[in-house]
């Protein structure tokens, strides 16, 4: 596996990724979202751009404007900013080496790219991982949160503190709906864990029924949200890796 650091321009500035390429040319590129406040460093990335990489296929991970090693504010980003740096991952992608074959987001990067993949003619498959039916689902996690003068506020999501903005939550809001998967021209994979606490199962079941075929379910059976445990992300990549290939591949 060959992999190097990578940059592209974001909506507000560079934007920091990885790519990771199998030492023979590739048979596709995945594009890897990441979850909410998330990077693309979490063991869930690694070991998928690990498992997909030893099957032929590149994958490109990388940190949504104002987290990880990418610039720029996170409290003056939104949804519509994330699928703005899918854009240009996928603008980066087709600059410098081909058009992205496959897209995978997990949590709200799901939701992220279940939103975009039926603008990209050239994917040909498409996964999520404890996705929201809607990117509106995480606005629980603001509940109770109050907006300074600034429009921002600071919130705990996962221990952690956090700025957003009221544009982050104003634009969730809007994103209600699932009619867009079904404009997906692409094979899907759903995978979710029945005792996810973060993200219901009835969300992969929302997604699942507005989908066209083919389509696909994997159980992540005991997995947690963050699939923390080795073994869990170990078996995910293992199940995409010969998912996608037989779509990139044919």
């Amino acid at each position: 596996m060959r992999t190097s650091k990578v940059s592209f321009e974001g909506h507000a500035g560079p934007v920091a990724g990885v790519l990771d390429l199998p030492d023979s040319e590739p048979s596709g590129i995945a594009i890897f979202a990441h979850c909410f406040t998330c990077s693309k460093d979490l063991r869930v990335v690694r070991e998928i751009a690990r498992q997909l990489t030893g099957e032929g296929i590149g994958v490109l991970r990388f940190d949504f404007t104002g987290l990880g090693e990418s610039e720029g504010e996170f409290h003056e980003t939104s949804f519509a900013t994330n699928l703005d740096d899918l854009r240009a991952a996928a603008g980066f992608l087709e600059r410098e080496h081909q058009a992205a074959g496959m897209l995978i987001g997990h949590s709200l990067g799901g939701a992220a790219v279940l939103r975009i993949a039926g603008e990209m003619d050239r994917v040909r498959c498409v996964a999520t991982i404890g996705a929201p039916a809607e990117a509106a689902h995480v606005r629980r996690l603001f509940t109770g949160a109050e907006f300074m003068d600034d429009e921002t506020a600071e919130v705990s999501i996962g221990g952690r503190p956090f700025r957003i903005g009221r544009k982050f939550v104003e634009d969730l809001e809007q994103r209600d709906s699932t009619a867009h998967i079904r404009d997906i021209d692409a094979a899907l994979m759903v995978m979710h864990s029945p005792v996810d606490q973060v993200v219901g199962i009835d969300n992969a079941e929302r997604i699942y029924v507005a989908a066209k075929h083919p389509k696909s379910f994997v159980s992540l059976d005991r997995a947690d949200h963050l699939l923390s445990e080795a073994r869990d992300a170990r078996f995910a990549g293992h199940v995409l890796s010969a998912w996608a290939g037989y779509y990139l591949n044919g």
